[in-house]
């Protein structure tokens, strides 16, 4: 553990200052990781095969459903239990999106919903569109600098595989990267990987920029929260956001009939299984409440 922590000290240590502000280790490699996904994706004309492409797909669908209902519905809301090994699961799927471990990922988010659209957000539009949807992640300052570290992960934080998970979390996607590029050589690197990648990164990312920005507020929720129906179809439905912020421990964000929330169906589907138990719903009086509160900030 002496080893770890001078290694997470080298990584925080400032290095470089441009665009304004001090860069460190773990800043410079983020931009890095991120800029090397983007340039695959330039290769994505020239080495596209039908196989790619499907991998890609059903890679992008897994991983998706590893963020959204793992790191995000169970773990970060505990809006639904799963067996311990389904949980487990679902949250290796969200490592290999590689938006962080799910220690980190869920942190980050707790505090989101705590200090939303404040100065500690964050990934608040309030600080730019770009900030928001991207700049905050080069800043790690920014990220864990501003609250109290991981304390609010302890239900997630003393769990051994979360923890081996945080501390390995980009040794997984490099292995599936290796294993990809074995079976199919460099088309399946950059399909599978590179654009599967940053067509999971920006789906995430436009939920903190572009839900915060466009669309509607159906709630009253004292924030930026919006329901934008294209992001909830992008996003695998995280974008009826607003509904989200209003009922932050409700398994469904897509609230109405007609608005669609694919990770909500999957959820549904493991309750008719019985492997999605304690499934947190709003009441219709906590929606009668909150609509009249909305109602009356509108008068």
């Amino acid at each position: 553990m002496g080893l770890l922590r001078i290694w997470v000290t080298l990584l925080k240590t400032p290095c470089a200052n441009f665009l304004g502000r001090e860069w460190n280790l773990l800043d410079i490699a983020t931009a890095g990781m991120l800029l090397s996904a983007h340039v695959l994706c330039l290769f994505a004309p020239f080495y596209f095969t039908w196989t790619a492409f499907w991998v890609a797909f059903v890679l992008l669908f897994v991983t998706g459903f590893g963020v959204t209902l793992s790191y995000h519905r169970n773990l970060a809301h505990r809006s639904f239990r799963l067996p311990k090994l389904l949980e487990y699961l679902f949250a290796y799927c969200g490592v290999l999106s590689v938006q962080g471990s799910p220690i980190e990922w869920v942190s980050t988010h707790r505090y989101h919903h705590q200090f939303t659209d404040t100065e500690k957000d964050a990934h608040s539009p309030l600080k730019g569109f770009w900030f928001s949807h991207m700049g905050w992640i080069l800043d790690s300052r920014s990220r864990f600098g501003r609250y109290g570290g991981l304390r609010n992960v302890e239900d997630i934080n003393k769990q051994p595989f979360y923890v081996f998970l945080h501390h390995t979390v980009l040794l997984h996607p490099f292995l599936l990267g290796c294993i990809l590029y074995y079976i199919g050589g460099f088309p399946f690197v950059v399909w599978p990987m590179g654009v599967r990648m940053v067509v999971a990164f920006h789906s995430t990312f436009l939920v903190n920029s572009a839900g915060h920005t466009w669309g509607y507020q159906a709630w009253n929720t004292g924030d930026l929260s919006k329901n934008l129906w294209w992001l909830g179809l992008v996003a695998l439905g995280e974008g009826w956001h607003n509904n989200h912020h209003a009922f932050e421990y409700s398994a469904r964000h897509g609230l109405e009939w007609w608005q669609i929330d694919v990770t909500w169906y999957i959820i549904k589907f493991l309750e008719a299984l019985g492997l999605a138990t304690d499934v947190k719903l709003p009441s219709e009086a906590h929606k009668q409440r909150l609509k009249a509160k909305s109602m009356a900030a509108q008068d």
